[in-house]
């Protein structure tokens, strides 16, 4: 089940998240969340773009969600996506399924423009955006350094944002 993200699943995004920060180069925060940082984020994000949740039998495995790509009023058609999911939960169709529910829930806000950042290498990461349309478009090289590692990033972008459901049929 998908659906919108509350307070209360703060616990499970950050156990979630944190995973990727303590044992991964996926995001470039280095020090794990607490529930009020993660309740925190929550609830600014849900103020204007949508939060969700991949939840099964009570177990949250994933979620996603957007947020403003740069803060100029030229960019508000434009927005930065971001999903992850319970390093237990991946090569489901979890990931596809969340992406895809957001990138509906964007278009329907009239969001034209999305962007995704994916730190290299990534192969799962990079096939989940190409499969929904999303087009690379930009490669920084050593722009983060962590675990005594220089990493690259990757810039995916879908624009016009063309909504895809489930084997590629668009909406």
């Amino acid at each position: 089940m998908i659906r919108a993200a509350t307070m209360e699943d703060a616990p499970a995004v950050c156990r979630i998240y944190n995973h990727y920060i303590e044992h991964t180069c996926v995001t470039f925060e280095e020090i794990p969340v607490t529930v009020t940082d993660m309740e925190n984020r929550i609830r600014k994000v849900t103020e204007k773009y949508p939060w969700l949740i991949y939840e099964e039998k009570d177990l949250v495995l994933g979620y996603s969600f957007a947020n403003a790509w740069k803060d100029r009023t030229a960019y508000r058609y434009c927005a930065e996506s971001s999903v992850y999911l319970s390093h237990d939960a991946t090569g489901r169709g979890v990931g596809r399924s969340l992406y895809s529910i957001l990138l509906s829930e964007l278009a329907a806000q009239g969001v034209h423009s999305v962007i995704g950042g994916i730190a290299q290498p990534n192969p799962a990461s990079v096939a989940l955006h190409e499969k929904l349309g999303f087009k690379k478009v930009a490669h920084f090289r050593e722009v983060g350094r962590k675990f005594d590692q220089w990493i690259d990033v990757g810039y995916w972008e879908l624009t016009p944002l063309i909504v895809v459901k489930s084997h590629d049929e668009q909406i």
